[in-house]
């Protein structure tokens, strides 16, 4: 038996599809390419494959990864080569390898935001001020009882570096978040925050991940 993991990218269409619909999506494809996987054992078996970090709904990525188990010999480019002939056009495997780390090593997140308003000057100065400024309110879901509420939580120290300037008619934003076990920040919730806290209705935006980090910033694979 044979563990390798794939990396692949997710964008277009397919980033309004959920992670668990990924996993069926991978599913089929890997019994269409007729790829060699181990199953579990038990009453339900079922292929084994382990995703490194779940995407959020409406994010696009370049750096998505899942392993398998392979039960019988097949070359790595053959694993791509077979998969892709499979997979629809906005979700390709970029690359297949043997030897890779624990996802448990993932500590850091990069990605672009990009977003255009009517006035992106103006946006531009208030993106700026909310990412200086001490503190960064966020409001996240939780329950009082058996109440659903609204709690503002400080999000600024899930924020490890940014960059933002206007290019073209584009304001964008290259960030890096905390993504590990213990501490992560959801991409969208940071969008979302923004635009509540400018106070200003945005006409276009997209979201990318774009690389995974370990704790020493170097590339997880």
């Amino acid at each position: 038996m044979r563990e390798v993991r794939l990396r692949f990218a997710k964008q277009g269409r397919l980033k309004y599809i959920s992670h668990l619909d990924i996993n069926r999506a991978m599913g089929r494809a890997f019994k269409r390419a007729q790829i060699p996987l181990w199953y579990t054992e038990g009453f339900n078996p079922h292929p084994y494959m382990c995703f490194s970090l779940p995407l959020s709904l409406g994010v696009e990525s370049l750096c998505e990864s899942v392993d398998i188990r392979l039960i019988d010999d097949i070359s790595n480019e053959e694993i791509k080569s077979k998969m892709n002939s499979v997979l629809p056009d906005d979700l390709r495997i970029l690359d297949v390898y043997d030897d890779f780390r624990d996802s448990g090593e993932i500590a850091y997140s990069d990605y672009v935001f990009k977003f255009q308003f009517a006035d992106n000057e103006l946006a531009l100065e208030k993106i700026k001020a909310v990412l200086e400024s001490n503190e960064i309110l966020a409001l996240k879901k939780g329950k009082q009882g058996k109440r659903r509420i609204l709690k503002e939580t400080d999000i600024k120290a899930f924020i490890d570096k940014y960059s933002v300037s206007t290019r073209k008619d584009i304001i964008v934003l290259n960030i890096r978040l905390l993504a590990g076990a213990d501490k992560n920040l959801n991409p969208s919730l940071l969008f979302d925050t923004i635009i509540r806290l400018i106070d200003m209705d945005y006409d276009w935006k997209s979201i990318e991940r774009i690389s995974l980090l370990d704790k020493d910033y170097k590339e997880f694979k």
